[in-house]
């Protein structure tokens, strides 16, 4: 350490050679596996089985468990499991719990297939609500895993670990479904869910978490008190603050919230059944859709981080929406013009680094909305809420495209994102007015 407390570079790097950071890899790797293999992927699956767009447009709904987390969050904060609880303690007791439900659910589903249509959807949901359980209790064990002035190095292990799974889910998923079929493809996931479970296995249980153990046990009045003071520092505390500091302007908050990913969202569940029925081989869609985008989404979300620093953040958020309904028209010109790997590279490519100006200013402006007393609880309100009316409104999206056909799909999707650009143009008026 220099005499002014700072790190020197080279103790600085040494912090990402921490078992602590290396098992943040893992366990983001864990926690971004199950996501696309019941969205995207999923939804590859089904339409390369001929399931109606209709029908895989619910599948959608599946989503939304993620969205609405937080409301058994507490559960996994504070219930002891019986048993696994003595063994592995509140951390990797839950994270254990929830990776052997992934896993299960996983192979169920490979099982079931689209031809038991039924258990399959409700597999899928049994993957969502085990891996939404599962992140909290990663978030809990990464941040009493290590002090504050490592975690970052810790958020930067898992998240590395969540964007390679996302790769694997996705083109990864899409290769082994080509090579050995969809069945082989999701349990060959499965086996990758592992990777979790051996992690909590071997991690051991968080310092602070020993010492929250050792502590006196109150007496049961005592703890009811504890616990309805929690819930209020949980829900009540946090909302009354966001509505006391924003009078009824917070309203319009929230709703600009609920509709600024309305468009993106909204289009997601029926990118690849469109690149499926556009006559695009699973390979050509590994490729270019998860290969390419993924890297133009990186791109995009340093380019938004840039934009904020040099042009501000509402000035951002406002090129975010307009480039994401911009871009969903280009996807409407597609369907139009027929299959094209280049125009597809494009359009894709276009999309992605939108979508990555676009969440990574919106995330900085949620960000910006928080107190530091509630800081956690009010991110994790307002995330539910930008991501929940997408997952709802995009259920109906198959309903949409067997009625009109793809191209009306994405302009109405496009036309979507047209009261968030309104919503942005009149935050930067009040904004000029010194509000």
């Amino acid at each position: 350490m220099t005499d002014s407390g700072e790190s020197s570079w080279r103790e600085a790097l040494l912090t990402y050679r921490k078992p602590e950071v290396l098992a943040l890899v893992f366990l983001g790797f864990s926690a971004g596996l199950p996501y696309l293999l019941v969205f995207s992927t999923l939804t590859a699956w089904l339409r390369d089985e001929s399931v109606s767009r209709s029908a895989i447009g619910f599948f959608a709904w599946v989503g939304m468990i993620y969205s609405v987390k937080v409301i058994w969050a507490p559960i996994v904060d504070n219930l002891k499991l019986p048993r696994l609880h003595a063994v592995f303690g509140r951390r990797r007791s839950w994270m254990l719990l929830a990776q052997f439900g992934i896993v299960a659910a996983l192979l169920g589903m490979s099982w079931a297939g689209p031809e038991r249509l039924a258990l399959l959807s409700l597999l899928a949901v049994m993957v969502a609500f085990s891996s939404a359980t599962q992140d909290f209790a990663i978030d809990a064990y990464r941040i009493e895993a290590s002090a504050v002035v490592h975690q970052a190095a810790l958020s930067a292990g898992y998240i590395l670990g969540y964007r390679v799974a996302l790769l694997v889910s996705g083109a990864g998923a899409l290769y082994a479904a080509e090579y050995f079929g969809w069945a082989t493809s999701y349990q060959l996931m499965a086996v990758l869910g592992c990777v979790g479970v051996l992690t909590t296995l071997i991690i051991r249980r968080p310092a602070r978490e020993l010492e929250d153990q050792n502590q006196p046990l109150t007496a049961p009045e005592t703890s009811i008190k504890r616990q309805r003071l929690k819930f209020s520092q949980l829900f009540i505390e946090p909302i009354s603050d966001f509505f006391g500091r924003n009078g009824r302007f917070a309203l319009f908050l929230l709703t600009f919230i609920a509709v600024y990913r309305l468009s993106d969202i909204t289009m997601g569940i029926m990118a690849n059944p469109f690149y499926l029925d556009m006559g695009y081989t699973k390979i050509e869609i590994a490729n270019i859709a998860k290969g390419l985008g993924f890297g133009l989404s990186l791109l995009g979300s340093f380019l938004g981080g840039l934009f904020v620093v040099r042009f501000g953040l509402l000035k951002t958020l406002l090129l975010g929406a307009i480039l994401v309904a911009a871009t969903n028209l280009t996807f409407a010109g597609l369907a139009l013009l027929g299959p094209d790997l280049l125009l597809l590279a494009i359009v894709i490519g276009l999309d992605n680094l939108s979508g990555g100006i676009a969440a990574t200013s919106f995330i900085a402006y949620l960000s910006s909305l928080t107190d530091t007393r509630y800081t956690a609880t009010q991110y994790a309100l307002f995330s539910s809420l930008m991501t929940l009316p997408g997952k709802f409104t995009s259920g109906f999206s198959g309903l949409v495209v067997d009625g009109f056909g793809y191209s009306y799909f994405f302009i109405g999707t496009a036309c979507l994102g047209l009261p968030a650009v309104m919503m942005v143009l009149i935050l930067i008026r009040r904004q000029l007015r010194g509000h």
